[in-house]
């Protein structure tokens, strides 16, 4: 593990597209993943966090296969490689995310989507707790927390 730098854009773009594209389908259909990946609004989101930094990479093999964004308290973003699904990439990326924001913060949170019940399922075995839907533009939310031990 260890922070992204500018040198990453590229391979964490790749990434997150790739994601997006073979996981997302799902749960937020065809039309809404074309159009995150076509618009470029994927790359932007990545772009603008590594300009402000909390973007982490998991490294293997010299390859990036996980990435992490953290914002103040929130993991804002958490994707594995889906080739590399089911190997516990993803409680050591998620492990990393909570140890940096809980050292920070008394109450950590992420947002996903309902749909997305492998991701829900995952959450709530590594310990979070499924709090209230989120109201706003878009894909409908769900926001889950996890509090410092003794918090």
């Amino acid at each position: 593990m260890r922070p992204a730098t500018g040198d990453d854009r590229g391979e964490l773009q790749a990434l997150a597209r790739r994601t997006i594209d073979t996981c997302y389908r799902a749960f937020l259909g065809d039309e809404a993943v074309d159009w995150f990946i076509g618009s470029g609004a994927s790359d932007a989101h990545v772009t603008d966090h590594l300009e402000r930094g909390g973007v982490h990479c998991l490294v293997q093999d010299g390859r990036i296969i996980g990435l992490s964004i953290l914002d103040g308290p929130t993991v804002d973003l958490m994707m594995i490689d889906p080739h590399q699904h089911r190997r516990g990439l993803g409680r050591l990326l998620l492990g990393h995310a909570e140890d940096t924001l809980l050292a920070r913060y008394q109450v950590i949170r992420l947002e996903t989507f309902p749909g997305n019940t492998g991701a829900v399922s995952f959450y709530e075995a590594c310990g979070w707790a499924l709090g209230r839907p989120l109201e706003g533009e878009g894909p409908a939310k769900l926001e889950l927390t996890k509090s410092r031990a003794g918090a």
